[in-house]
């Protein structure tokens, strides 16, 4: 019986050790193999996008488009929209697609008024002015 045990035990020594060590790298193996994967896929996507921006007209469409960049001797306008109630202007991407601010819209847009430097009250005290000067506390 003795034997038997022994050999039992040399035999779970060198069977269990190397399976677990084996087991455990064959997880960072496939661990490793999906992150090749999905980096694989990602230079697929940027190289299909490298390829349709690689002519000349697709880098003019997206300098005007993201950049709002023009070709020497054109001179880019943008027309921003008015601040007309009712009238939502929505739109993205090249500003020279945006609906054109209509001259009678031009009486509804606001003023921006500052306030004057002048006027102090007698009332308060140093540290209210103070505070009233600062313009991130307010």
């Amino acid at each position: 019986m003795l034997p038997l045990a022994i050999v039992t035990a040399l035999a779970m020594l060198v069977g269990w050790f190397p399976l677990t060590s084996i087991w455990g790298q064959q997880s960072q193996i496939n661990s490793t193999k999906a992150q090749i994967a999905a980096i694989k896929q990602q230079q697929k996507s940027l190289t299909q996008q490298s390829n349709a921006s690689s002519t000349k007209s697709q880098a003019l469409i997206q300098a005007r488009e993201q950049y709002q960049l023009v070709l020497p001797g054109q001179s880019l306008i943008q027309v921003l929209p008015g601040l007309a109630t009712g009238v939502v202007a929505e739109h993205t991407g090249d500003p020279g697609f945006a609906p054109v601010v209509s001259p009678s819209s031009v009486s509804s847009l606001t003023t921006v008024t500052t306030p004057s430097l002048s006027a102090t009250h007698p009332s308060s005290n140093f540290f209210t002015r103070f505070v009233h000067t600062l313009e991130f506390w307010r």
